[in-house]
């Protein structure tokens, strides 16, 4: 079965309302966006974690891996990342995510490498 994907940009905030106001209305493909977003081009490194643990506190795991990968993100855009509020988190969704273990373990390398770190 072909599938028709095509490349999108990721949505861009720059505003903290912004990002609150998809927290409160989005849906689950927003919430989905929002984590990589935020951990993409949001300008508090902070903030930006501080959104992406929010969101790995989900009950959908498919959020929960996205928020993940946005911690990844931030990792990547602005090489910093509080290690004792993330490296939990991502070694618990290392052992409970299933269907999108490959995603944390992508985050996971990629924390590794832009920090230095040595998540197992």
């Amino acid at each position: 079965m072909k599938r028709n994907l095509k490349y999108r940009p990721l949505p861009v905030y720059g505003l903290k309302e912004e990002v609150l106001k998809i927290l409160e209305k989005g849906d689950k493909k927003d919430l989905m966006l929002l984590a990589l977003s935020v951990g993409e081009s949001f300008p508090d490194w902070q903030y930006a974690q501080e959104v992406c643990l929010g969101l790995a506190e989900s009950e959908d795991e498919d959020i929960r891996a996205n928020a993940c990968q946005g911690l990844s993100y931030v990792a990547r855009t602005k090489l910093n990342l509080d290690r004792n509020i993330v490296e939990p988190v991502l070694l618990r969704e290392l052992e409970t995510q299933i269907k999108n273990k490959w995603i944390i373990t992508n985050a996971i390398d990629d924390v590794n490498y832009y920090l230095k770190w040595n998540i197992k």
